[in-house]
């Protein structure tokens, strides 16, 4: 099987998609992104099927080259964090050993090992049944596309998820899952110095919410809440009628679901200011993604295919969450991790690594020969 990868043509493929904005929101954008991908992957004689979400959204692409059940699922996404205008401001750029550019890491450069991967295996005609999945809204939660990918899933035998690998390298087994728990104050407005008794302070509750939910955070169990965005009243003179409140929510451990639910409703059915009306909304996103035995099974076949490659790396776990979280939670083998090596991520900084990425695809191709024939 081919391994190699050609860096300069990798390399210009990259700027052509780095060029091209594709916010969540820019459907245009994203549009342009899956034709590159749509027209590549037809000219080796691979299935390409689109599927809409949303007038919203673009499309998101499954791309297959046999039948399920599929050897592995490579699982990625098209969007960015970049609003329309930053290419304009920022186009992609390189120096001797580093890519840079908004979505360059996250997670073009890890597309392209997808289409890359797919030649080599046809090219070399490798055993293998696979499916290429690419997301269009991965970067707001995937909430529209999860039906969708989870159905890929379960007719996969693996998952691998191609997201850049860590700064330093590292691959990912294990993600928090994630959530938010969005609420609105309603309370009654008064005069703060000439009749402060007839208002009911939106504000006073939300801070009696505030100090409730921060003391759910329970670092043992890998669960944090955080007020992140919290807005109230209109000037000093009154009585705050409405509040509103975003609380970010990860959790390693599911049940930790169920605890935090039931302190929103207790919080609800029993407020700290009297007269105040509470509308709260509490919803996972992303549930945690945790190794199971299989997944470690995968682990060490990458960890050996890595070692053919002569490419080192460990394993990390982190508090962000991926299109992954939804594949391990269906007791899917998953792997994290599998694109280039970079860093920055939704920053003006973010970069890949060029001299890294040779290895880094020699590694995947290793990987995708073995799967086959393995067992979870």
């Amino acid at each position: 099987m081919k391994h190699t990868l050609d860096l300069d043509q990798f390399l210009g493929d990259l700027e052509y998609l780095v060029n091209i904005d594709s916010q969540s929101s820019d459907p245009e954008g994203v549009a342009a992104v899956a034709a590159f991908f749509e027209k590549a992957f037809a000219e080796i004689g691979w299935k390409v099927e689109k599927k809409e979400l949303d007038p919203t959204a673009g499309p998101c692409l499954k791309i297959t080259n046999g039948e399920a059940p599929y050897d592995a699922l490579l699982l990625g996404h098209m969007d960015t964090v970049f609003p329309r205008g930053t290419v304009a401001e920022r186009p992609f750029t390189r120096d001797e050993n580093r890519a840079y550019g908004p979505g360059v890491n996250d997670m073009k450069g890890g597309l392209l090992f997808s289409l890359y991967a797919a030649r080599a295996l046809e090219e070399s005609k490798a055993p293998g049944s696979f499916c290429i999945a690419f997301n269009s809204e991965e970067e707001i939660g995937s909430r529209r596309a999860r039906p969708w990918i989870e159905e890929l899933a379960r007719q996969s035998r693996t998952a691998l998820i191609m997201e850049p690998a860590r700064p330093n390298g590292d691959l990912t087994n294990e993600r928090k899952g994630l959530g938010q728990i969005r609420i609105e104050f309603h309370g009654r407005a008064a005069h703060a110095g000439v009749e402060p008794e007839k208002g009911v302070s939106a504000v006073n509750e939300m801070a009696h919410w505030i100090s409730a939910l921060h003391g759910l955070t329970n670092f043992e169990k890998g669960t944090t809440l955080n007020a992140g965005v919290v807005a109230g009243g209109t000037a000093p003179t009154v009585v705050p009628e409405k509040a509103t409140m975003a609380v970010d929510v990860r959790i390693k451990q599911a049940e930790e679901k169920d605890r935090i639910g039931a302190k929103v409703e207790e919080l609800k059915a029993n407020p700290a200011t009297p007269g105040i009306k509470v509308d709260a909304d509490f919803f996972i996103t992303r549930p945690p993604m945790n190794p199971s035995p299989e997944t470690m099974k995968l682990c060490a076949l990458v960890e050996e295919a890595g070692r053919e490659a002569g490419v080192e790396f460990g394993w990390q776990a982190t508090g962000g969450g991926s299109d992954g979280n939804f594949t391990a939670a269906l007791g899917v083998p998953t792997v994290d991790g599998m694109g280039p090596v970079g860093g920055g991520s939704h920053a003006v900084t973010e970069y890949m690594e060029i001299d890294q990425a040779a290895g880094r695809f020699a590694l995947l191709m290793n990987v995708l020969k073995r799967i086959p024939s393995a067992t979870f």
